[in-house]
Order: structure tokens, then C-alpha cells, then sequence
């Protein structure tokens, strides 16, 4: 395994599609929920311990190797909004894409055949990590890293925030991230007895409701 590979996955230059994503920062900064560091915090707080939280635990099953057609429903079923849906297989969709040209693998080949419109985000990372000889806790950790860092860059652009101050909400979370991805990654060698029913499954119903609305929008910097 070379850890340097999580350095690669991880990079925000890496092709992902993630920079046209907000993860509801912006219907956040919109309704006035966002609207410097400090509401930008308690906003990354909860999108780590909710939508972070699913995300990672289903990054660490994929690179568990569980089935991953089987995460992909379980995916769908923890994400009620069709425009989260829709955002979570472009951005798998893209994902996809810059993994197999870095980290050629059979397993990303076969998911990529069985859902070419895109599968779930946090599965492909997951095949991703595991095709790049990385372990479950490294694929949550970036899964969990991913839930905050970009609303953070994001309202960097939407609020003209201080690049600094974002850098420190991150920082901050750090702690909570740690305990969030051993959350998940316990929960994802679960599944292997007691089947996907053992993943989180934490809501966030305003990043719900606020995707819904967003996509809406005529007009809007971001795709989700």
C-alpha cells in the first residue's frame, strides 16, 4: 500500500468535478444560514456528523470490497432528495472517469458498465481507494474530509470568506472528522454479517430541502 495515494485521491486538484459542487453551501448562504466562519462551522458540523457520516461509512464498505451494486441502492435509499441523487451520480460519474485512468482497475470497469450514467459518489470513491491499494479508514477519511472541505471552498467564493478563516472551521473539525470516520469505518465491517442495514443512516433534512430548491434556481454558481 502507498499512503501517498490517499494524498492523490484526496487532492482537490484531482478531476473529480468536485469544485462545481457546493454541498448545499449555497442554498445555505441564500437562506441566511451561512454568512461567515462561525455559521459556516456550525453548518460543516452538521453536514460531517449527517450526510458526512453516510458517506464515509459507505467510501469504507466499497473499500472493504461489499458489493458494490448492493452500497449503491443503500446509497439511494439514504439520499431522499432526486437532486442529491442526480448530483451524487455526476460527481460518481466524473469520479469514475479520473480513477481509471490513474488506478486502471477490473472492479471500477465492471461498476462503470453496470451504471453508465454514474453510481453513488462515496461507492466509487470507495473502488477508487481500494483500486489505489488504500484501506477502508484512508477511503473515509477522504469521504469525510470531501463533506466539509467543499462547502468551505465554496463559501469562500459565495461570501468572499477569508481563505484563512475557512482553512481554520476545517481545522477545527478535525477532531470531530476522526471520530466521525471511526464511526464509519465500524460501521462499514459491520455490513459484512450483518448486511447494509449495519451502515449510518443520519439525516439532514435542510441540505434535503435546501438541495430541492436549489435546483430550481435559474440562475446559480453551483451545480448542487
Amino acid at each position: 500500500m502507498s499512503r501517498a495515494a490517499l494524498l492523490v485521491l484526496a487532492d482537490g486538484r484531482f478531476p473529480a468535478g468536485g469544485h462545481a459542487h457546493s454541498g448545499g453551501a449555497e442554498a445555505a448562504v441564500k437562506a441566511g444560514r451561512i454568512t461567515g466562519a462561525a455559521s459556516l462551522e456550525d453548518f460543516c458540523r452538521g453536514r460531517l456528523h449527517t450526510a458526512g457520516l453516510v458517506s464515509a461509512g459507505l467510501a469504507a464498505a466499497a473499500a472493504l470490497g461489499v458489493d458494490p451494486v448492493e452500497l449503491d441502492t443503500a446509497a439511494d435509499a439514504r439520499t431522499p432528495s432526486p437532486a442529491l441523487r442526480l448530483a451524487a451520480r455526476k460527481l460518481g460519474r466524473q469520479l469514475m472517469r479520473a480513477a481509471r485512468a490513474t488506478w486502471p482497475s477490473g472492479e471500477l470497469d465492471a461498476l462503470a458498465a453496470e451504471f453508465p450514467k454514474g453510481a453513488h459518489q462515496p461507492v466509487v470513491l470507495g473502488l477508487a481507494a481500494r483500486a489505489a491499494g488504500l484501506e477502508a479508514v484512508d477511503a473515509a477519511y477522504c469521504s469525510a474530509y470531501e463533506s466539509v472541505s467543499g462547502p468551505a471552498s465554496a463559501t469562500v467564493r459565495l461570501l468572499s470568506l477569508d481563505p484563512f478563516d475557512a482553512t481554520g472551521v476545517l481545522a477545527r473539525l478535525a477532531p470531530e472528522m476522526d471520530r466521525v470516520v471511526d464511526r464509519a469505518v465500524e460501521a462499514a465491517r459491520g455490513v459484512v454479517d450483518d448486511g447494509v442495514d449495519a451502515l449510518p443512516a443520519g439525516s439532514a433534512p435542510l441540505l434535503e430541502i435546501g438541495a430541492e430548491v436549489h435546483a430550481a434556481w435559474a440562475v446559480r454558481l453551483f451545480a448542487s
